[in-house]
């Protein structure tokens, strides 16, 4: 489940690996050029962690980032 704090919603996601983990990134990085909306995000090996909000609306959290991190969970749940 996504967490917001801080003004960001947060939320990581674990692999099997590292391949796995970066199959992933790509797809992600797919939806992320076509909605506009490019996240912070981590990865270490098997994790890939996010971090978002809209710097345009002042660094708050808002729908744009809800309709992201729907996508993502799409994406790994698939």
């Amino acid at each position: 489940m996504w967490q917001e704090e801080d003004n960001k919603l947060k939320k990581s996601f674990s692999f099997k690996d590292f391949r796995a983990a970066f199959a992933f990134m790509n797809k992600v990085a797919d939806v992320v050029n076509e909605m506009d909306h490019h996240p912070y995000w981590t990865n270490m090996y098997n994790k890939v962690s996010f971090e978002l909000n809209t710097h345009d609306a002042g660094g708050d959290v808002t729908e744009k980032d809800h309709k992201l991190a729907a996508a993502i969970d799409r994406i790994y749940n698939a």
